[in-house]
């Protein structure tokens, strides 16, 4: 496959997700990203063993989608930059890096020697980006943030989703959905910096917040509340959908699955659906013969098309409706979605070789170029390409050997 990124080195000195995230999309362009953990710790992400209840790993295996997830195609140096000695190590890798990725807190950044001022010094024409909580400015500049607070709590959808009365927040879908958003998002910005500094000579700095980010997922209803001059109410309990068009709703099926319509245009889609579904004569029904008609009478052409979708199961359902022209969709879960016809067909759903050599799978990067799908690699064992990467760097055996002695590198 053709990859933009080729021959761009990123260092990436980052943890968790939403920022390694972006590492692992440009990995996936080509990118040779090499991944600094702390010589001693790791990523603070490693030690992580369950996720919502779940267990990210299965015994017998390295391969964890956690790690593996964010952190596809990179190699991965074990390097301690509180030690003096770390610094040469880390300067010679910045000097030969196009891009600085970071998600650490400004304190961090100052007394590790990685902050923008530190690393430009060293190569003045690299791409400095961050990835925060809360932005760079502000009185939250120095607050972390996990995309449950920034992104998720802060942009409005938590609090849009839960329903008056619930005993707790409506939760994220996913663990990590923001972060894997916001982690597009960085790599969007950096291949933009990239090609600004290739036309221009100037390497800007990359700003990236999941507040930010969050806001920017959920901007045509935050646009609408400050139009209207407050928050958007919420759509009331048990309610389908929208209150005008019994086509833009949610409606259960036999085997208590769901069925999404999304049918913009009543009076285009409705003489068809009416018949695909066995009920055409509603077509001709004069409360529904016209866009008008059908808009003032939604509730009750709703509530005739939830019991003809109750009447059949979901599998039903789908080989009636394929091949119509109004939009809908199957309301899948995950195992579902990991099997989707559409992304396996478009090599969405990747098959990973792990160190045991077993193949395993993780869901692919959704930007192909030349209609080509990414082939990923499995995410990098802790500390697996330390003397690998100091080797290209130039150390000599005892060179290396002495880093190891005093902790510097693992």
């Amino acid at each position: 496959m053709f990859k933009p990124m080729a021959g761009v080195r990123v260092l990436e000195v980052a943890q968790f997700t939403f920022v390694p995230a972006a590492g692992a999309v440009l990995a996936d362009w080509g990118a040779d990203v090499v991944k600094v953990e702390h010589a001693e710790k790791g990523d603070a992400q490693r030690g992580i063993v369950k996720v919502f209840s779940h267990n990210v790993s299965t015994e017998g295996t390295t391969f964890a989608p956690l790690m593996d997830g964010p952190n596809r195609g990179k190699r991965s140096l074990g390097l301690s930059l509180e030690k003096p000695e770390a610094k040469r190590v880390l300067h010679e890798l910045v000097r030969r890096s196009d891009v600085f990725l970071t998600n650490f807190l400004p304190g961090a950044r100052a007394r590790l020697g990685i902050d923008i001022e530190d690393i430009r010094a060293i190569n003045p024409d690299i791409v400095y980006t961050l990835g925060s909580g809360f932005g760079h400015a502000g009185p939250e500049a120095d607050k972390g943030g996990y995309d449950s607070t920034a992104f998720w709590a802060r942009s409005g959808a938590a609090d849009y989703l839960t329903r008056p009365g619930a005993d707790g927040i409506t939760q994220q879908p996913a663990g990590a959905y923001g972060d894997s958003i916001g982690g597009m998002t960085i790599a969007g910005g950096i291949a933009a910096a990239l090609f600004a500094r290739a036309r221009t000579g100037h390497a800007p700095v990359v700003d990236v917040s999941l507040l930010g980010v969050g806001a920017w997922a959920t901007q045509l209803s935050v646009n609408l509340a400050l139009m209207a001059g407050g928050p958007l109410p919420k759509p009331e309990p048990g309610s389908r959908g929208a209150a005008t068009n019994p086509l833009v709703a949610t409606y259960r099926t036999a085997d208590d699955r769901w069925i999404m319509l999304n049918m913009l245009q009543p009076a285009r889609y409705w003489p068809e659906f009416c018949a695909a579904v066995g009920r055409g004569d509603l077509a001709a029904d004069e409360r529904f013969a016209t866009a008008e008609g059908l808009m003032a009478h939604a509730g009750e052409a709703g509530d005739i098309v939830a019991e003809v979708i109750a009447g059949r199961t979901k599998d039903e359902w789908v080989a009636i409706l394929t091949g119509i022209e109004g939009q809908w969709a199957v309301v899948q879960n995950t195992w579902e979605l990991g099997h989707d016809v559409s992304l396996r067909a478009n090599g969405q759903i990747a098959d990973v070789v792990d160190a045991e050599g077993r193949t395993r799978q993780l869901v692919g990067n959704p930007v192909q170029f030349d209609r080509t799908a990414a082939q990923p690699t499995r995410g990098p064992l802790f500390a697996e390409h330390t003397d690998e990467i100091l080797g290209e760097l130039g150390l000599t055996e005892e060179e290396v050997l002495d880093l190891k002695v005093v902790g510097a590198v693992t």
